[in-house]
């Protein structure tokens, strides 16, 4: 294999976040030595999470054998996957907005046609339905564990008890059609075709998807990880990718 020098646009800060990480959970299990250093492992994760090269290309890359490359790369996102917010902390923080977006998305896997858990009929793919959360400017607050692309997105925000916990915090929301009979504190535009509609409905469908079009910005904010565009990997491992990019973006955002 060819090993070629490559560049990964990410913050320096966004490295130091993660070394200074991987540091503590090194002293906290009383490791004595690596192959890799803390800062080498952060960037060698970070070079996976954004431009999802394989590990066989890390390992040449780093020096390493892909089976050490695998197993840094695992850890560094349990120890990014824990520090992401649970629902509960997401909503304190959504408390303090005027509202927030509900949306949800479906990560493509490489999956065959008989795996039809897996198969999205409205994306006619497959992939993991994730529900995310952002609030009034897009920014990401929260993003669920995955499910199958055939879950629909109003039963996978059931299961994951967003609606419920909305409710009861009282916080307005705003989310697309496929939500049709969330109740709660929950609005969907006016159902039917266009042409049917009265022009009050009409103008309310125009304010309602100015509202939700800035939710995805944290579309965006997912998908600017090379590796969620096309998941290659265990289906029990994507809700840890995730919810990873989710801290990392989180950390960014503090910093910021």
């Amino acid at each position: 294999m060819l090993v070629y020098p490559s560049g990964v646009d990410v913050s320096s800060s966004t490295l130091r976040f993660l070394t200074a990480r991987l540091r503590t959970s090194r002293r906290e299990r009383g490791t004595r030595w690596r192959r890799l250093t803390c800062g080498r492992q952060a960037l060698l994760t970070l070079a996976h999470l954004r431009c999802g090269h394989t590990y066989a290309q890390l390992a040449t890359g780093f020096g390493v054998s892909v089976a050490t490359a695998y197993r840094y790369i695992a850890e560094a996102v349990q120890a990014l996957a824990a520090l992401a917010p649970t629902l509960e902390q997401a909503l304190q923080t959504a408390a303090t907005k005027a509202y927030v977006i509900l949306d949800g998305t479906l990560l493509p896997i490489d999956r065959i046609a008989v795996d039809r858990p897996f198969y999205s009929g409205k994306h006619k793919k497959h992939g993991m339905n994730v529900q995310v959360v952002t609030d009034p400017f897009g920014r990401l607050l929260w993003a669920s564990p995955a499910l199958p692309g055939a879950v629909h997105d109003i039963r996978a925000a059931r299961e994951h008890g967003i609606l419920d916990a909305l409710a009861s915090a009282g916080i307005p929301c705003w989310a697309d059609k496929g939500y049709q009979g969330a109740g709660g504190t929950v609005r969907v535009p006016f159902r039917g075709r266009w042409v049917n509609l009265s022009a009050g409905q009409r103008a309310v469908n125009v304010a309602h998807a100015r509202i939700r079009a800035v939710g995805e910005q944290a579309m965006a904010t997912l998908k600017s990880r090379r590796l969620l565009r096309k998941l290659r990997c265990s289906t029990t491992r994507i809700t840890a990718l995730v919810q990873a990019v989710l801290a990392l973006h989180l950390a960014s955002s503090d910093r910021g």
